[in-house]
């Protein structure tokens, strides 16, 4: 299925104008969640690539970097950051002796988990303000909203497939 052979009963002009909903819905939620992530104390960047690895499990310096979609001397300064913050650590690679595995430490996943946790709770704050049948409809529309954002990131060459994780 595509914008030219639409689902059946959906008219092209209905998946545009949810297409457009959606796109600035997403945008405005996380520019509205934004003043949450910052009470963590991390830079955008190195909450998002701690977030990678608390919710994505560890991995390289490379698979990092590509699930962030940001160059191998810009995700060594943010592991760098990271590190030295004691939120994550390099190990040796089991199969490689050139590479590391970069890995979320357990305050690393503490902080991970409560900055999740106050996002959450902003939204379901939000949520509460909304009228009942909004509040459901947001309810049924989570998963495949999920399962909509896994294919566009399937769908990007530049980005692989990162792991499936809950930021």
């Amino acid at each position: 299925m595509d914008a030219d052979n639409p689902a059946p009963g959906t008219a092209p002009d209905d998946l545009h104008s949810a297409a457009r909903d959606l796109n600035s819905g997403a945008i405005h939620l996380l520019r509205g969640l934004r003043n949450i992530d910052r009470a963590s104390g991390l830079t955008p960047a190195r909450l998002s690539a701690l977030s990678v690895l608390v919710f994505g499990g560890p991995g390289t310096l490379g698979r990092l970097a590509r699930a962030e979609d940001v160059a191998g001397p810009t995700m060594t300064r943010i592991v760098d950051g990271l590190c030295t913050l004691g939120l994550a650590e390099r190990k040796e690679h089991p199969d490689n002796g050139r590479a590391v595995i970069i890995a979320a430490t357990p305050a690393g996943h503490e902080l991970m988990e409560a900055a999740a946790e106050c996002r959450f709770d902003e939204i379901i704050t939000a949520m509460t303000r909304l009228p009942e049948g909004d509040r459901q409809a947001l309810v049924a529309a989570a998963s495949p909203l999920r399962r909509l954002a896994a294919i566009v990131r399937e769908r990007d060459p530049a980005r692989g497939s990162p792991p499936d994780g809950n930021r």
